[in-house]
C-alpha cells in the first residue's frame, strides 16, 4: 500500500542517499535469519554449509553482474566507504611514497577523498585536482593532461551524485595504464541504473554500496584485479583471513578472505544477491534507458521552475544526465525547501553538500537540495514535485 507521511502520500525522490527495498530482498534477509542462521566457512554441520553456499553464491552474483572474470576478484565490505579505505591502507600505503601524484576530480565524495589525504600524509604522496569545464562537468582533457610518470593512482567517480555526469571511464582508464598507473572508480552511482562491465572498464578497483541498488546497508563491495589483490596485504587482523596463526607471525589467506576478517554481514551479502536477482530479471539496459527519459523530464520540468539553478550539464543528444538534479532557488535555503516539501507535501529530497563540500565550494554555495530518482519512480511522481516545489517557492516569497 502506499505509505503516508504527515498525512500525504509519500513521495521517495532521495535515491541517491538510499533505496527502497523490494520484497525479494526483505524475504531472502528473514529467511537466512529464520531458515539457516550460521556462521560461514567455519562448520561442517548443515545450517553453516547452507549459509556458507548462500554467501559464495552472493559473491558470485555480484561477480556476474559486474563481469569480473571471477568470483574471487569480489571483497564483501560494510560499504564502498570502507573499500575505499582498504585500497588505501593496503594497496596504497604499500606503494606511494614522497614524489607520487594521486590525481581526482573536485567532485569526488569525501568518502574518495579523506582516506587518501590520510595515505598523503603517511607517504608523502600528492593529491592534485581536475577542475570542471564550464559545462559544469569534470574535466577530462584536463586530467588527461595532468597525467604523467609520477601519477600512480586515479580516483574517478563513475556517474557524479551531485551534477548527474558520467565520466569516460575506459578513456581515462586507458590513458592511465599508458603511464602506468591504477585506477579506482567509485561507481555507487552507476552499477544501480546502467550495466557496468568491470572488464570493458579495465579499472583496476571499483567500488559500490548494496544500499543504492535495492540491497541491505551494512554490506558493500571492492571489486579489484586478481593479481592486485593478491599483492596487497591484509586490511584488517583476526579470524578468517588468516591462514595459519603462531605466537610470532601469521600466514594470510588468499584473497577475498584475506581482506574479510572476521563474521561478515552474512543476511545483508545474501541480501545483496537477492537484489541483484530482482534488478537483473527487470534488466540492467531496461533500467538505464527508462531512467534516461525520466531523468531528462526531471530537467526540462524543473528547468521551468522560476529563479531556479540547476547543476550539472545541460542533456542534449550527445550528454545525457544521471536521473538526479541538484539545485538552489534564490533566496531561499535548500534546507527550508526539502523541510517544507516534505511536511506540506510528503515530498522526500536532500538537502545539504551530499557529501561533496569541496565540488559544493568550487560551485560558490554551502549546500544544494537534490532530487535523485530510480526506475520505480514516475513522471506523474515528478509532476507532483514540480507542482510541490513550485508551492514552496510561492509560500517562502510571500514573506520577501
Amino acid at each position: 500500500m502506499p505509505q503516508e507521511v504527515y498525512g500525504h502520500k509519500l513521495v521517495y525522490l532521495d535515491n541517491g542517499a538510499t533505496s527502497q527495498k523490494p520484497s525479494a530482498v526483505i524475504e531472502a534477509l528473514k529467511n537466512y535469519y529464520e531458515a539457516y542462521n550460521a556462521n560461514v566457512h567455519r562448520g561442517i554441520h548443515f545450517l553453516s554449509a547452507k549459509a556458507t553456499d548462500e554467501y559464495e553464491l552472493a559473491r558470485r552474483k555480484v561477480a556476474t553482474f559486474i563481469n569480473a572474470k571471477e568470483s574471487g576478484e569480489i571483497v564483501f565490505t560494510r560499504n564502498a566507504t570502507e573499500a575505499i579505505n582498504l585500497v588505501a591502507n593496503s594497496w596504497g600505503l604499500s606503494n606511494l611514497e614522497s614524489g607520487d601524484e594521486i590525481i581526482l576530480t573536485v567532485a569526488e565524495h569525501h568518502s574518495a577523498i579523506v582516506p587518501w589525504q590520510l595515505v598523503a600524509q603517511k607517504t608523502g604522496a600528492q593529491l592534485k585536482f581536475v577542475s570542471l569545464t564550464k559545462d559544469e562537468v569534470p574535466d577530462t582533457g584536463a586530467l588527461l593532461d595532468m597525467l604523467s610518470r609520477k601519477t600512480k593512482l586515479v580516483v574517478v567517480h563513475h556517474v557524479s551524485n551531485v551534477l548527474a555526469s558520467t565520466l569516460p571511464i575506459h578513456d581515462i582508464v586507458h590513458s592511465a595504464h599508458a603511464v602506468g598507473a591504477k585506477v579506482l572508480v567509485d561507481a555507487c552511482q552507476s552499477v544501480p541504473h546502467m550495466a557496468v562491465d568491470v572488464q570493458s572498464l579495465g579499472a583496476d578497483f571499483l567500488v559500490a554500496s548494496s544500499h543504492k541498488m535495492c540491497g541491505p546497508t551494512g554490506v558493500g563491495f571492492l571489486y579489484g584485479k586478481e593479481e592486485l589483490l593478491y599483492s596487497m596485504p591484509p586490511f584488517l587482523g583476526g579470524g578468517e583471513m588468516i591462514s595459519d596463526v603462531y605466537l610470532d607471525h601469521s600466514t594470510y589467506a588468499n584473497p577475498p578472505s584475506r581482506f574479510e576478517a572476521g563474521t561478515p554481514a552474512i543476511g545483508e551479502a545474501i541480501g545483496l544477491g537477492a537484489a541483484i536477482d530482482y534488478l537483473s530479471g527487470i534488466g540492467m539496459q531496461k533500467i538505464h534507458n527508462y531512467e534516461a527519459e525520466l531523468a531528462d523530464y526531471l530537467y526540462e520540468r524543473l528547468s521551468s521552475v522560476p529563479k531556479i539553478r540547476i547543476y550539472g550539464p545541460v542533456p542534449s543528444q550527445n550528454v545525457g544526465r544521471a536521473p538526479l538534479c541538484s539545485f538552489n532557488v534564490e533566496n531561499i535555503h535548500p534546507t527550508d525547501i526539502a523541510t517544507f516539501l516534505d511536511q506540506q507535501h510528503g515530498v522526500a529530497i536532500r538537502s545539504g553538500h551530499h557529501c561533496a563540500q569541496p565540488l559544493h565550494r568550487h560551485l560558490g554555495m554551502n549546500a544544494s537540495a537534490r532530487a535523485s530518482l530510480y526506475f520505480y519512480n514516475t513522471k506523474d511522481e515528478v509532476d507532483h514535485f514540480v507542482q510541490a516545489l513550485n508551492d514552496t517557492i510561492s509560500f517562502f516569497t510571500s514573506f520577501m
